[in-house]
């Protein structure tokens, strides 16, 4: 987060510093009284580019929100040219909405690429940190259900646009190792319910939504859990999850 808010900053004062500029030399009608509007689109434009190189950077994600805030930034900041007319009104940026099918064609798109998440493990009470890695395959679209008697268990990486997924794992066959289960989501609710006498851990993410891990929930904008088992670092027969909505649920619960 302070990478990303000092690379922001940086963003904002070349900006800002070049708007002054171009206003000493002539160009444009750059004055104390219209300084804000150009202010206002340099906003989204420093946004959209901050989020844009941290996840070509690879410590940040986002790059279609990214993306979106960077052309709607250039064109307020065009619109105060004669350029073209584009203002910040819902009629203008109504007029963006075939980016979100721009969007869904990226997604459904397999780079191959391999994405990094950051698990913290607490031990003795104190949080430590460790990397892991996951492959992230193409996205798909509908629910997907593992619920059928004695389903076997191995290794899941989802990534959907748009669908729910439920997890029926008191159903299962697990093997005695560790399992990965990893869930992208676009949009909809990951549902999982766990038997008692297994190990697992869990880290949660949504940006816009819920999370419920046994009880311990966390609602609104950007929000995540982390959950371990007492004895899931000396247990042989675990699961190691990872859940990334984001809009919807996520909901775990032990049965």
């Amino acid at each position: 987060m302070n990478r990303l808010f000092n690379l922001f900053m940086a963003l904002a004062f070349i900006g800002f510093g070049i708007i002054l500029v171009l206003g000493n030399l002539g160009i444009g009608e750059i004055g104390s009284n219209s300084i804000w509007s150009y202010a206002f689109p340099l906003f989204f434009l420093g946004m959209g580019l901050t989020m844009i190189i941290g996840y070509i950077m690879k410590y940040a994600e986002g790059w279609m929100l990214g993306s979106f805030f960077f052309i709607l930034g250039l064109l307020l900041f065009l619109g105060q040219l004669p350029t073209i007319d584009f203002s910040f009104t819902f009629k203008d940026i109504f007029k963006l909405w075939p980016l979100l099918i721009v969007y869904i064609g990226f997604s459904l798109i397999d780079f191959g690429r391999r994405r990094r998440r950051r698990v913290k493990v607490y031990q003795n009470g104190k949080g430590n940190y460790k990397k892991w890695a996951k492959n992230w395959s193409g996205f798909t679209i509908g629910n997907e259900s593992f619920s059928e008697p004695n389903w076997h268990v191995k290794p899941i990486n989802i990534s959907n646009a748009v669908g729910d997924h439920y997890f029926d794992f008191t159903k299962a066959f697990i093997p005695d190792e560790e399992i990965p289960i990893t869930v992208n989501s676009l949009a909809g609710d990951v549902r999982m319910a766990i038997p008692e006498d297994l190990d697992f851990r869990v880290e949660a993410y949504v940006k816009a939504g819920e999370i419920n891990i046994l009880g311990q929930s966390a609602e609104g904008i950007n929000r995540s859990l982390f959950f371990e088992t007492p004895n899931y670092k000396e247990a042989t027969k675990k699961l190691d999850i990872y859940l990334d909505v984001k809009a919807g649920s996520i909901r775990v619960d032990q049965i």
